[in-house]
């Protein structure tokens, strides 16, 4: 079986060679070296418990740094504040509402108070997903919300606000400093340039 070292390697390939703009780099330095006592800018208490868990989730640590190790609660809260616009911030409260509203029913306490192997397992059912679900959820994503039928709305809320954590989550984890060095192949100083070469010569994705 691919070692989770090998499996992010190649998730960063496919993600494509992100070029992140300077404000990213600016976001990922100010959250670097905070502890877990953080106050949020845009998270509520109960969103901000999610994104912790879901962070964790989604990149957990192992043999190589997890997502809580560089930050990326803190760097997702900061993103939503300074990139999403007033619409999608508005999205984004509302599906975590019905995500915190699901999770309730479901396990009968408030997700703050919830373990992980709990938010994991209701995370899990709503990704865990054949490539022909996955694609309807994708496309209904690119819809406006004012196109949706009433009872496809609360899906659609969820989805825009697990993806916007999923995407900063995958961001902010592969424009780390850490992981670009410690993950990522990394050459401070690169050689020749080589622009007509086979994609197996290239190896891993690059991180300079």
């Amino acid at each position: 079986m691919m070692n989770r070292r090998e499996a992010l390697k190649g998730m960063s390939l496919t993600l494509g060679y992100v070029v992140a703009a300077p404000a990213v780099f600016s976001i990922l330095e100010s959250c670097a070296g905070e502890t877990q006592k953080w106050t949020s800018v845009f998270l509520t208490d109960s969103e901000k418990s999610m994104v912790i868990q879901l962070t964790d989730i989604i990149l957990p640590s192992s043999d190589i740094p997890g997502g809580r190790e560089v930050n990326l609660p803190q760097f997702t809260d900061m993103m939503c504040k300074d990139v999403l616009t007033e619409s999608d911030k508005d999205l984004f409260h509302r599906g975590s509402q019905v995500f915190s509203d699901r999770f309730v029913k479901r396990f009968n306490k408030e997700i703050v108070k919830a373990k992980k192997k709990e938010v994991a397992e209701l995370f899990g059912t709503y990704f865990d997903k054949t490539p022909e679900e996955s694609n309807i959820i994708l496309e209904l994503q690119k819809k406006s919300i004012d196109d949706l039928p009433d009872e496809g709305i609360e899906n659609y809320l969820m989805y825009k606000c697990l993806m916007t954590v999923r995407t900063f989550s995958l961001l902010g984890y592969f424009t780390s400093e850490k992981i670009g060095k410690e993950v990522l192949n990394y050459d401070p100083v690169p050689g020749e340039w080589k622009p007509c070469i086979p994609a197996e010569e290239v190896g891993n994705a690059w991180a300079i």
